[in-house]
């Protein structure tokens, strides 16, 4: 995911929207900015089963490096 500083959102906040497909590398690391890596697999009840996004402390650091392929709208293995 990329990153946008704001005056639009308080400073020690990190708003992610969510939408994008888990695409992970070789260290699980995912690729394509999955909100859902960053929150708890916890629903917020038996009715519910929401997700609690309201738990998610995160620390950012600016990645240095080369871009890595996306590969998460390629079909799976054995899908033409």
């Amino acid at each position: 995911a990329g990153a946008v500083v704001s005056d639009e959102i308080m400073q020690g906040v990190v708003r992610l929207c969510e939408g994008a497909w888990y695409d992970p590398n070789e260290n699980g690391l995912c690729k394509c900015g999955s909100v859902n890596v960053l929150t708890m697999d916890i629903p917020t009840s038996k009715l519910a089963n929401g997700n609690i996004s309201h738990t998610g402390l995160v620390n950012i650091e600016k990645f240095k490096g080369e871009l890595p392929k996306l590969t998460a709208f390629n079909a799976p293995k054995g899908v033409n």
